[in-house]
């Protein structure tokens, strides 16, 4: 018993009866407790802090208040007390119609009736993001499934009152103008915490090869009508100015021999009643000047002699030029005598 205990002493320990407990034990309880207490203040450390990005948002969650944090950087937290939920802000955006990973059609979601009962596929993608933080997490379950169960409702309103030529061709930013306005009123209406930024349809085509056959070749036509109505439009345009100037000629010309009959028959209507006052005064003379005029007229060649009784001439008509150029030729002339009533009446 003395060699057991003598054993024990030198080896550390004590025997049962009061004597020292193992050093061993002391040291390892020790590091155990350093180690754990470290791992506490490192898990506390930890879970005391959390960052912020640039393009995210924080709701901050106290004994189930929650709060939205939104300014990037490092913040503090308390450990188990509060928690932290992000959200990502920037612009996202999912399809309707299709898959975006493999293009796949999907029916179900791209096949609609037009309002001419026209059945077509068109394919949209929806852009979103999250505008409310708190509100995205706590104000519906899935505000993502919302938004795009919202975007197929508005889409197929849409479209429904719309005839399948405008889904196809000249309707489609209209459309999307529609779509977007009326989902922005039901997002409103909803409060979600979830705003749209932006639809717009991918494409849209006829259900079938035969049915696109037809819709291809009706816009070839429609094409080559509106080729047809700009080469009209510019033939008309280039012959418009040249037939109106030619309008414009002709009735100046007619404006002008307007103008001057008129001002020639208020002449021959002003002389009329001159010669016819003469006529009142004088009736043998008139007549006889008249005569002699109209002669002038008929036979412009024609030399008019008037002699008096005695064979005397008295007056030469027409007069001859001044010039010296006098008509001695007695063909184309005649000798007219007259009375010496006539002559006195003459002069």
């Amino acid at each position: 018993m003395s060699g057991d205990s003598f054993r024990n002493r030198r080896n550390g320990f004590t025997t049962m009866d009061g004597g020292q407990v193992p050093r061993s034990k002391k040291t390892g309880g020790k590091i155990a407790g350093i180690v754990i207490a470290a791992f506490v203040v490192l898990l506390l450390g930890l879970n005391s802090t959390y960052e912020i990005k640039e393009q995210e948002q924080a709701v901050l969650i106290t004994l189930g208040q929650a709060t939205a944090v939104t300014d990037p950087g490092l913040h503090f937290k308390i450990p188990f007390i509060q928690r932290v939920r992000k959200v990502n802000t920037t612009i996202q955006g999912f399809s309707i119609g299709y898959n975006t990973s493999d293009n796949i059609v999907n029916e179900d979601e791209s096949l609609m009736i037009t309002s001419d009962f026209n059945f077509i596929d068109v394919d949209f993608y929806v852009e979103y993001r999250y505008s409310d933080p708190v509100k995205a997490l706590y104000a519906s379950k899935n505000p993502l499934e919302i938004l795009k169960n919202i975007s197929q409702s508005c889409i197929r309103t849409v479209i429904g009152s719309y005839p399948v030529d405008d889904v196809l061709t000249t309707g489609k930013n209209e459309i999307q103008a529609s779509i977007k306005e009326m989902i922005l009123e039901r997002l409103e209406e909803q409060d979600i915490g979830i705003q749209l930024v932006n639809i717009t349809i991918q494409d849209s085509e006829p259900p079938t090869t035969e049915v696109m056959e037809a819709f291809k070749a009706v816009e070839t036509a429609k094409q080559g009508k509106e080729t047809a109505l700009n080469n009209a439009n510019k033939y008309r345009n280039e012959q418009l100015p040249s037939a109106q100037a030619k309008a414009d000629g002709i009735i100046k010309d007619a404006e002008a021999q307007k103008t001057e009959r008129i001002n020639e028959a208020t002449a021959q209507v002003a002389r009329f009643n001159a010669m016819y006052e003469e006529y009142i005064k004088n009736p043998a003379v008139t007549k006889q000047r008249m005569f002699y005029e109209a002669m002038e007229e008929v036979l412009p060649d024609l030399k008019v002699i008037i002699e008096s009784p005695n064979g005397d001439v008295q007056t030469i008509y027409p007069i001859e030029s001044f010039t010296g150029n006098s008509d001695n030729t007695g063909n184309n002339s005649f000798s007219s005598s007259i009375s010496s009533e006539d002559n006195t009446a003459n002069n």
